[in-house]
């Protein structure tokens, strides 16, 4: 009988091992084999580049309308500048010309003036010469000076 419940435990352990094995293999049979799993892992791999492709055309279209966008505002910092010239230079040109005709204006004046007492005097020697006042009055009757011309008008 000893014999027997050896053989019988030996039976069963075997059997027990062959359980486990069988139950150890089914187990591991869920899992893929390593070609399966190569084959998944190069599918995320080109998920993953598809992804960052996309991300890559987004990136370089923003970069693109970003670009465009600094070209725009350099262009109109330009064209600021350009305006800003030319109202500096209608301002300088205006203020010249405004000094400008008060100096003809002054100058004007100055030479009326000077004519009028040369024509005075010339008129009085000539009046001495001639016998008198109709001589004065003669010289002093010169043209008076123009008016300067007004300044053009600024928009």
């Amino acid at each position: 009988m000893e014999g027997l419940m050896r053989k019988s435990s030996k039976l069963v352990g075997l059997a027990g091992a062959v359980l486990a094995l069988s139950l150890l293999a089914g187990c591991s049979s869920n899992e893929p084999d390593p070609a399966q799993r190569a084959v998944n892992a190069a599918n995320r791999a080109d998920q993953a580049a598809a992804r960052a492709d996309s991300a890559a055309q987004k990136s370089a279209a923003a970069a693109a309308q970003a670009q465009a966008a600094a070209s725009r505002v350099e262009q109109a910092a330009s064209d600021a500048k350009a305006a800003a010239d030319r109202a500096e230079a209608i301002a300088s040109k205006t203020m010249s010309e405004h000094h400008a005709a008060h100096r003809a204006a002054r100058r004007h004046k100055k030479a009326a003036e000077a004519g009028a007492a040369a024509g005075e005097a010339a008129g009085a020697e000539a009046g001495a010469a001639a016998g008198g006042a109709a001589g004065a009055a003669a010289g002093g009757a010169t043209a008076p000076a123009p008016a300067p011309a007004p300044a053009p008008a600024t928009p």
